[in-house]
C-alpha cells in the first residue's frame, strides 16, 4: 500500500495528470529548440511568439516542480535555491538587457522598461485580480457581502521587508542611476529575506494540477522529476532568452511598436503568466489569503533580486560602477516607487479591502494612454496622494510593520491557511 507525500494532493490518475501537460508543454517549447539548434534566424515577429511561447511554457515546468519541491524543501540553502530558480523566467530578459547595456548603452532603456513593467504589471494587474477574485468566490460560497480579504499575521513581514525595499527604491530616481552599492545593499536585503523565511513557519503544500501529479508520485520518482523540470526548463529559459529579447526590439521595430514599451509590458507577462495564473486558481478555489501572500512575497523579490542584480549583470557586461537613466527611465521608476508605495500602505492593516484593489487596477489601466511626462507625473501625484492618505489612516501599524523583518517569522507560502474563511463581511 502506497503513501501520499505529506501535504500532497494524490491525483486519481497521476500519468494522465502528468503527462497530458507535460506532453502540450514540449509541443510548444521544440520549434524554439529546434531553431536554435539548427541555427535559423526567424523573422522578429515570428521570433517573438516562437521563443516567446518557449519561456512562457519553460515558466509553467518551473512553477509545477517549484510548487512540488515544497514537499521535500527544508533548510535555509534549500530555499535560497528554489527562490532563485523559480524567478529565473522573469528575471533572464531583464539580465540579459542590463548585461548587453555594458558594452552597448542603448539596451539600458530596456533594462529599465522590463524592470519598471515587471514590478508595475504584479502590483498593478496581479493583486488586484487575485483579491477581487477571492471576494467574489467568498460571496458565493458563504452568501454574505464580502468587501475585503484578509491576510495572516505573518504577512506583516513581508510586507515590512517590501516597504523598506520601496522606500530605497527612492534612491534612484533621485541619484538618477543603480549603482552597484546599491545594488549590493538589495541583494543583502534580499538574503536577509531568505534567511527569515528558512527560520519561518512551514506550511503543508496543497498542490493542484500538474503540480498535484508531481508530488504524488513516490519519494524517489517525484524528487528526480522535479531536478529534470528544474534543470530542463531553467536550460531553455537561458536558450531563449537572447532571441527572445531581441525578437522584442526588432519585432517593435518592424511593426511599428513603441519599443520601450513592448519591452516593458509584453516580455513581464509572458514570463509571470504562470505565477498570475496559478494564483488566481488558488483564489478560485477559496484560498485567496495564499495567492496574495504569494505575489507578495514576489514582490519583494523584484525589489531586491531583480533590482540589485542590474548593476550586476552590467558591470559584468563592461559597464561601470552605475547604470546611468535618463529622463523618461527616471519618470518610470518614480511611478513604479510611488505605486509600491500606495499598496503597501493600503495593506499595512492587513486586510486587502475591493476599493483598494480596484483602485490599483484603475490606475494600472489609466497609464497606457499617457506618453508625456506630465502624465506620467500627474499618475504619480495620484500614486503618492492614495498612498499618504492610506498611511495616515493605518498609522498606528506602521511601525510594528518596519520593526517586523527584525521581530516577526515570516512563512513560507502553499499550504492550508490556519482558518478557514479567508474573508470577513465588509462593514
Amino acid at each position: 500500500m502506497t503513501t501520499t507525500a505529506p501535504g500532497a494532493v494524490r491525483a486519481a490518475a497521476p500519468s494522465r495528470s502528468l503527462f497530458r501537460p507535460l506532453g502540450i508543454v514540449a509541443v510548444v517549447i521544440c520549434p524554439a529548440l529546434v531553431l536554435r539548434i539548427i541555427g535559423i534566424h526567424p523573422s522578429p515577429v515570428l521570433g517573438l511568439i516562437t521563443y516567446g511561447a518557449a519561456v512562457v511554457a519553460a515558466s509553467f515546468l518551473l512553477a509545477w516542480a517549484a510548487e512540488a519541491a515544497q514537499i521535500d524543501v527544508s533548510g535555509g540553502l534549500a530555499v535560497a535555491v528554489l527562490g532563485v530558480i523559480a524567478v529565473l523566467p522573469e528575471y533572464a530578459v531583464d539580465l540579459y538587457y542590463a548585461y548587453t547595456a555594458g558594452h552597448v548603452p542603448e539596451y539600458t532603456q530596456y533594462a529599465a522598461a522590463n524592470m519598471t513593467g515587471s514590478n508595475r504589471l504584479l502590483m498593478g494587474l496581479g493583486w488586484p485580480v487575485v483579491v477581487l477574485v477571492s471576494i467574489l468566490v467568498a460571496r458565493r460560497s458563504t452568501g454574505r457581502k464580502v468587501g475585503q480579504l484578509d491576510l495572516d499575521a505573518s504577512n506583516r513581514v513581508e510586507i515590512g521587508f517590501l516597504m523598506f525595499a520601496g522606500v530605497a527604491a527612492f534612491v534612484v530616481p533621485v541619484t538618477g542611476r543603480i549603482h552597484i552599492v546599491f545594488g549590493v545593499v538589495l541583494l543583502g536585503w534580499f538574503g536577509y529575506y531568505l534567511y527569515k523565511l528558512s527560520r519561518g513557519d512551514v506550511e503543508e503544500p496543497e498542490l493542484v494540477g500538474a503540480a498535484a501529479a508531481l508530488g504524488a508520485l513516490p519519494d524517489r520518482t517525484r524528487r528526480i522529476a522535479v531536478a529534470a523540470l528544474f534543470l530542463f526548463a531553467a536550460s531553455v529559459i537561458v536558450t531563449c532568452a537572447k532571441p527572445f529579447a531581441e525578437s522584442l526590439i526588432d519585432a517593435g521595430t518592424q511593426l511599428g511598436i513603441d519599443r520601450f514599451l513592448l519591452v516593458q509590458w509584453l516580455a513581464p507577462l509572458s514570463s509571470e503568466a504562470p505565477e498570475f495564473i496559478i494564483a488566481t486558481v488558488f483564489a478560485a478555489r477559496g484560498k485567496g489569503a495564499i495567492a496574495i501572500a504569494t505575489l507578495i512575497s514576489s514582490k519583494v523579490n523584484q525589489w531586491t533580486l531583480l533590482v540589485g542584480s542590474l548593476p550586476v549583470a552590467f558591470i559584468l557586461g563592461g559597464g561601470g560602477t552605475s547604470i546611468q537613466l535618463d529622463g523618461r527611465q527616471i519618470e518610470e521608476m518614480v511611478l513604479t516607487a510611488v505605486q509600491t508605495l500606495m499598496g503597501v500602505a493600503m495593506i499595512l492593516g492587513l486586510r486587502f479591502r475591493r476599493g483598494a484593489a480596484w483602485a490599483l487596477l484603475g490606475l494600472f489601466v489609466v497609464q497606457f494612454p499617457i506618453t508625456s511626462t506630465e502624465g506620467r507625473m500627474l499618475l504619480s501625484a495620484v500614486y503618492a496622494t492614495v498612498a499618504v492618505v492610506a498611511l495616515v489612516v493605518n498609522r498606528r501599524q506602521v511601525v510594528p510593520t518596519l520593526l517586523a523583518p527584525f521581530a516577526g517569522r515570516a512563512k513560507r507560502h502553499g499550504g492550508h491557511p490556519h482558518e478557514p474563511a479567508d474573508q470577513v463581511p465588509a462593514r
